[in-house]
C-alpha cells in the first residue's frame, strides 16, 4: 500500500469533518485551478528559458512526437 502524500494528509486534517456537495465541488475546482496555473508557469517559464518562438510552437505542434509499440 501507497503512503498518502503530504497534500492528501493535509487535507485529511483539515477536513475530518463532511462537506457539503456544492464545497467539494469548489475545493476540486480551486486545486485544479492551481495545479493547472503551476503548470502553465512552468511551461512559460520553460518557453522562455528554451528562447522558442511562434514558428517553434507550430513545428511542435506538428511533429511526431508518440512512438510506436515497437519502438
Amino acid at each position: 500500500m501507497e503512503a498518502l502524500s503530504n497534500l492528501q494528509l493535509e487535507l485529511l486534517k483539515v477536513y475530518s469533518r463532511p462537506v457539503s456537495e456544492d464545497d467539494l465541488l469548489a475545493i476540486r475546482r480551486f486545486l485544479a485551478n492551481y495545479f493547472s496555473e503551476k503548470a502553465m508557469n512552468l511551461a512559460d517559464a520553460a518557453w522562455d528559458n528554451n528562447g522558442w518562438t511562434e514558428a517553434d510552437s507550430e513545428r511542435l505542434m506538428n511533429e511526431h512526437s508518440r512512438k510506436s509499440g515497437n519502438d
